[in-house]
């Protein structure tokens, strides 16, 4: 199968690649339920070595620069109790930390989690963080230019290897909420 967007060796349906994600994801593309079909989830191959953004797109796109989209987990303190969430935003852009996602949290400050945190609540690999498959309850904010696209490149829950994702899918996803201005340039 051909990829809808990059230029990889091949694509998958990521449920028909299960052994390549991580127990979460691979559990959330099994049960999946939203509109968009499970088969239009892809899963590509590709090189750890190669992760770092300008060396990805070098060699899987150019393209994919504006195509691509960054999960990272974020805490929002209050009081004494503490909010894991996730944030999605297009890889041209940052998460506005301390405006949109403090507000949304309804917390006095937050901050990125600490990388142990991160990996230990997802059971994924730091750098493959995805939406797909967060702990349940988990608010998952997606900024509404990911929505927007027809296919969005994310983490796979590993380091090797991404998933190709309807941009719909994401406002699907359970706790997903869409937001404007979540990414800043």
């Amino acid at each position: 199968m051909h990829a809808p967007i990059g230029n990889f060796d091949s694509a998958a349906p990521a449920r028909d690649r299960l052994d390549a994600l991580t127990r979460p994801v691979a559990d959330a593309v099994r049960h999946w339920s939203g509109t968009v079909p499970a088969d239009q989830i892809l899963y590509v191959d590709t090189e750890p070595d190669w992760a770092d953004t300008a060396t990805f797109v070098e060699h899987y796109g150019r393209e994919l620069l504006e195509q691509s989209a960054n999960c990272v987990v974020v805490t929002g303190k209050r009081g004494g109790g503490t909010t894991l969430a996730a944030c999605v935003v297009l890889s041209t852009t940052r998460v506005d930390v301390n405006g949109v996602v403090r507000r949304r949290l309804g917390a006095r400050k937050a901050s990125f989690a600490p990388m142990d945190t991160a990996t230990g609540e997802t059971g994924m690999e730091y750098g493959g963080i995805t939406p797909v498959g967060l702990p349940a309850g988990w608010p998952v904010l997606v900024d509404s230019a990911v929505v927007d696209l027809p296919y969005v490149l994310v983490g796979s829950g590993r380091r090797r290897g991404k998933l190709l994702v309807p941009g719909k899918a994401f406002a699907e996803l359970p706790g997903a909420e869409v937001l404007e201005g979540l990414g800043v340039a």
